[in-house]
């Protein structure tokens, strides 16, 4: 049933896509998608409007008009069943299946490959463990066990000419992409590796473009979660491939 509240509306002309006020909505009613910010359903959308202040370019507002009625206990459903499906997805099966969904490790123990790479002289990778994707590694995964994290834009790699030997040496990476992956499960996703894995400190490596902006944001809200502090670094990448800024970060 309908009737006249408040509720979000986003500007899509304003809208640059860059998913700030994804994770400033607790209920999950927002959304990246096609590259502009969109509410996943009129139900899932309180009206309060805490994701005002993530926008940089004033896209959102909130207004009063006909809209379905904010419906509490199907925004606990719907976060349930996006919390189990990303268990699902992250949970590496026992054999077979895709290389992605499998760990791996190189040299004799977790602790000690996790944080020393193989070798990044010439053409051989400095990578230490597979596999890379945010959304894939389990927050139980051995290698992230008191290591040096850095999490990557998946575009810095391609970007940066000498990422292995400058920025993966003795750290474990997670790569991912801030603009078109799901804000609130990658938040969910570190406030478990930052409550368990013990992890010593992170470096998170974006482009200069804006959507980049939002994964500090990502990594910062997951620390907070975990009641974490941190030492973190950010270091932002031009698209003709060098260091722009570099600094670190307090909580």
């Amino acid at each position: 049933m309908k009737s006249a509240r408040k509720i979000i509306e986003i500007n899509e002309d304003l809208c640059n896509g860059c998913g700030e006020c994804v994770p400033s909505c607790a209920e999950g009613a927002l959304k990246i998608i096609d590259g502009k910010a969109r509410l996943v359903s009129e139900i899932y959308c309180d009206g309060l409007g805490a994701c005002l202040g993530g926008c940089p370019t004033g896209a959102l507002k909130v207004v009063e008009r006909e809209a379905a009625e904010f419906d509490e206990a199907a925004v606990h459903k719907y976060l349930k069943e996006k919390e189990e499906a990303e268990k699902r997805e992250t949970a590496a099966p026992s054999r077979g299946g895709c290389p992605s969904g499998l760990m791996q490790m190189s040299g004799s123990t977790p602790c000690e490959q996790a944080n020393t790479p193989v070798s990044h002289a010439g053409s051989t990778s400095a990578l230490s463990h597979w596999p890379v994707q945010i959304r894939l590694v389990p927050p139980a995964a051995p290698f992230l066990k008191g290591a040096n994290l850095l999490v990557a834009a998946d575009c810095t790699p391609v970007a940066y000419p000498d990422f292995h030997g400058d920025f993966l040496k003795d750290k474990v990476i997670m790569i991912g992409c801030p603009k078109f992956d799901d804000a609130e499960v990658y938040i969910r996703k570190f406030s478990d590796i930052f409550r368990t894995a013990d992890i010593r400190s992170v470096t998170v490596l974006i482009m200069e473009v804006p959507c980049c902006s939002k994964l500090p944001v990502i990594v910062k809200r997951g620390m907070a979660v975990a009641g974490k502090d941190i030492p973190i670094e950010e270091i932002v990448i031009s698209t003709r491939g060098y260091i722009i800024n570099r600094q670190k970060v307090t909580m």
